[in-house]
């Protein structure tokens, strides 16, 4: 269980594969403000587009996801890259058209590969051996905290100092380009597609997973959406919010490589908990420090946390789904992680409207804390019912119980195996 089990060509060009295809998509909200910010009403229009992209993200990716088959993956996710490529550069290349056609090229940017995440990490965990599964989403997740820790800085240097559509273009052109390393790696193994319940009834049974990993998400959306005003209430000048939100993510990554260093003892569910409660106490400390120096550690130290809770989330949810169901279940997390980064930040514009920047935070910890309690009781009442499933199916005269039934309730308590 060590990093060198990862280390080979097939998961380079993943990677590659990846930040060409998520990328665009950690640029895409501030893009879409610098793009009209010019306009009358510009920031207004801003986000108002960046609005609908993530919604068709949220919409996208469980729709797409639970239509992906093995077989024919790869050439859904390039019809679905491509597609969102077009979007992108449509945007880009006619930032002074109506509004409307904006944001329907927004809905295709965001819809078009939203699927992609849940079969890249399918694709990632098939690619190494069973027990270098918690590294692989390790490097997955440092990935992705190198993307957004990079993209900020593109977005603006390119928006400011090229054109305003420029890091549009540039979005297209990398989703255009990641489909190809797509054909480089080996396809994804078929999965036993005979069942006996629905994909998507298969699905639901993970909840409470999925209501943990929005809770994750939602104190990230929280300290980037109210950095700004948190600074400004404190005197400190608002231009620190990029490098605060870059340390942020420069401590995702370092967790992410401290987490996949050793295996954990203990229950998933349980490591969420600690880390989800870590998290929320560095968050509710930059909202009451008021030194940059502080605000940073704290930021640092709660991307960290938030990071390694995060690919706790990723691993339950890999255990309580039959394979069959990875990419549409990881698809289905997505879609709920941005749902919670968008309910978060509807909260955080209402609350800031009457109440200061502090306040606003410390009211989204306790929403994050309160979704994390009732996940966590979800997952240990789920686990409490598949035991007994087991108990069932093993007993004489439930012989019968199909395949679904042993792939989910005969696994028990999956997570007491770690």
């Amino acid at each position: 269980m060590t990093y060198r089990d990862v280390a080979s060509r097939k998961v380079l060009i993943w990677a590659c594969t990846a930040v060409g295809a998520r990328m665009p998509v950690a640029m895409a909200p501030l893009a879409l403000v610098f793009l009209v910010r010019e306009r009358a009403g510009g920031y207004s229009l801003g986000a108002m587009i960046a609005a609908v992209y993530v919604v068709a993200e949220i919409v996208g990716a469980p729709v797409l996801g639970m239509r992906l088959r093995p077989a024919r993956a790869r050439v859904q996710l390039t019809v679905g890259l491509v597609a969102g490529a077009a979007g992108f550069a449509g945007l880009g290349t006619f930032p002074d058209t109506q509004p409307a056609v904006l944001a329907v090229f927004a809905f295709v940017a965001g819809a078009a590969p939203a699927a992609a995440t849940g079969a890249l990490r399918t694709l990632l965990t098939t690619m190494v051996p069973e027990r270098a599964v918690a590294q692989a989403l390790s490097v997955e997740t440092m990935v992705t905290a190198a993307v957004w820790a990079v993209s900020p800085a593109a977005v603006a240097g390119l928006a400011l100092g090229v054109a305003p559509g420029a890091p549009l273009r540039l979005a297209a052109a990398l989703m255009a380009a990641s489909p190809a390393g797509l054909w480089l790696l080996p396809s994804a193994r078929a999965a036993d597609e005979r069942a006996d319940l629905p994909l998507s009834r298969v699905l639901a049974g993970a909840w409470p997973v999925y209501v943990t990993g929005a809770a994750s998400l939602t104190l990230l959306g929280l300290s980037e959406l109210v950095l700004p005003a948190l600074l400004e209430q404190r005197g400190i000048g608002v231009g620190w919010s990029g490098p605060l939100l870059t340390g942020m993510a420069v401590g995702g990554g370092l967790g992410a490589f401290l987490h996949g260093l050793r295996a954990w003892p203990g229950r998933l569910r349980t490591h969420s908990v600690v880390l989800m409660a870590g998290t929320a106490g560095c968050v509710t400390l930059a909202a009451l420090i008021p030194r940059t120096a502080g605000i940073a550690l704290a930021l640092v130290a709660g991307g960290m946390l938030q990071s390694a809770a995060m690919l706790t989330r990723n691993l339950s949810l890999r255990e309580a789904l039959p394979p069959r169901a990875h990419a549409a279940g990881y698809s289905v997390m997505y879609a709920a992680a941005g749902a919670g980064y968008a309910a978060t930040g509807s909260l955080a514009g209402a609350l800031l409207r009457v109440v200061a920047p502090s306040t606003a935070v410390l009211a989204g910890v306790g929403v994050t804390l309160l979704l994390s309690a009732i996940g966590w009781w979800g997952e240990v009442t789920w686990a409490g019912r598949s035991a007994r499933g087991a108990d069932l199916t093993a007993a004489p005269g439930f012989a019968g119980a199909g395949a679904e039934g042993t792939a989910i309730g005969g696994r028990g308590d999956a997570e007491c195996r770690l």
